[in-house]
């Protein structure tokens, strides 16, 4: 009977340390907020700055639930299943197409929005959201070259088919991507990213079997960790995972080639099922006013959309073309579109086979 009465108090303790924890982290991030002054916002981890958070709270009274998804496929499906209620999601360009193909974002109310005058014109209207109907962009980047200059020379590695050189052989990271993979090696045969040709994509997939001698590795995150500690002479990355290598290796250096690349959005985006429309409202019209979205940029290292903000960032970092490359670059760069299940499955496949060659 005591060893029962202990059990009893001791799992008692447990659920009231649970409820304790429970309202405290309801108080912290606005969960358990009973008079609606909340937004939840689902975004990517570490993709804003923590203070600025906190000074949308102090701004607006909206307290604020961050939960965080790690990939557009996992955010999909859950907004999708609909148990959970998101006021703003950031998903990327090709993902928003494909949630307003399925009905589950709602449109945005211009008049409501102060801030889209901030932006450059180049980021708005694009081909995924066209009058930007159902989004405002967030932040943009492209997929790029990173090398480190105690193995390489810079004139021998401007362009994608400089992959393919022989005196590169094992020294080559390429990220965990079909899209951009096969995205690259389309682009060397002069096709779009988007190419939907059986014959096209069998001709890059030959070419990019080709690759292999030259791959000491296909992974993901882990790019920007190897890239720092001097793993490997190139990779295939992204400029933000780019920028925070070579925040921590100086013989770093990130090049666009000329000749095209992919130029990615992660945009935000009020999803069908939003409760909290007013908070919503106020944190895009909070992140489009320029002193914010500068200190976003600066903070998370990746480029931002808006016009007036990159006016307020260092010149170090507003000149950098490695990461705001010029006008002549930018007009070489293709978003993806969404390929739609069955042409997804056939890169996805293609990208398999040649993953499947490596040693």
């Amino acid at each position: 009977m005591k060893k029962l009465l202990s059990s009893v108090v001791g799992i008692l303790i447990v659920v009231a340390l649970l409820i304790s924890a429970q309202h405290y982290f309801s108080a912290q991030t606005g969960t358990g907020d009973k008079s609606g002054k909340v937004l939840n916002l689902y975004n990517w981890g570490d993709y804003i700055d923590p203070t600025l958070l906190k000074k949308f709270t102090k701004e607006t009274g909206y307290k604020v639930s961050y939960e965080t998804f790690d990939s557009n496929e996992a955010m999909y499906m859950k907004i999708k299943q609909g148990g959970t209620s998101y006021d703003l999601a950031v998903p990327s360009e090709y993902m928003i197409e494909k949630m307003k193909a399925d009905d589950l974002l709602l449109p945005l109310d211009h008049s409501k929005l102060t801030g889209l005058k901030n932006y450059d014109s180049r980021f708005l209207n694009q081909s995924f959201d066209r009058g930007n109907k159902y989004s405002i962009p967030y932040f943009w980047g492209t997929l790029g070259i990173i090398y480190n200059d105690k193995y390489v020379k810079a004139k021998d590695i401007q362009h994608w088919d400089d992959l393919w050189s022989s005196k590169f052989k094992n020294q080559i990271m390429l990220i965990d991507s079909a899209r951009d993979v096969l995205g690259i090696t389309l682009i060397t045969q002069g096709k779009s990213v988007n190419n939907k040709s059986v014959a096209d994509l069998a001709a890059a997939q030959g070419k990019l079997t080709t690759l292999m001698p030259n791959v000491k590795a296909i992974i993901a995150d882990e790019i920007k960790m190897y890239m720092a500690q001097d793993e490997a002479a190139i990779a295939v990355t992204y400029s933000g995972e780019a920028a925070e290598a070579m925040d921590k290796n100086s013989h770093l250096h990130y090049v666009v080639p000329s000749e095209g690349s992919n130029l990615w959005f992660d945009n935000i985006v009020m999803p069908k099922n939003a409760k909290h429309k007013a908070a919503a409202y106020a944190f895009l019209n909070f992140m489009s006013e320029p002193k914010n979205a500068a200190q976003n940029a600066e903070y998370i290292g990746y480029a931002t959309p808006n016009k007036k903000a990159l006016s307020l960032l260092p010149k170090s970092i507003r000149k950098d073309k490695q990461f705001y490359p010029d006008e002549k670059t930018v007009r070489n760069l293709q978003t993806y579109d969404d390929l739609g299940q069955k042409w997804t499955e056939k890169y996805n496949d293609a990208f398999l086979e040649f993953k499947m060659t490596q040693r």
